[in-house]
């Protein structure tokens, strides 16, 4: 998606990654990851962002440990709960 910060860059956004946990150990996650970051790059993409719960504690082990960095505070607004 474009970026108005970085000097206009494109940035890949990444959200609802879960893989199952039957399935978790097995390297899904880092293939996935690895997916992600292949395609930011060939589609000139400058930065690769997430989102993830923050009561995923293992989630976000698992996305450190990949590079990324906790740099905001993400907050949301329900528009639905609105009576």
């Amino acid at each position: 998606m474009p970026s108005l910060t970085l000097v206009g860059s494109t940035r890949l956004q990444i959200e609802a990654v879960h893989v199952a946990e039957a399935y978790r150990g097995e390297k899904i996650g880092a293939w996935m990851m690895n997916a992600a970051k292949e395609f930011a790059k060939s589609n000139g993409a400058t930065l690769l962002q997430l989102t993830t719960n923050k009561q995923r504690i293992r989630a976000k082990q698992f996305y450190e440990r990949w590079g990324f960095k906790a740099t905001h505070e993400g907050m949301k607004y329900y528009i639905k709960d609105e009576s």
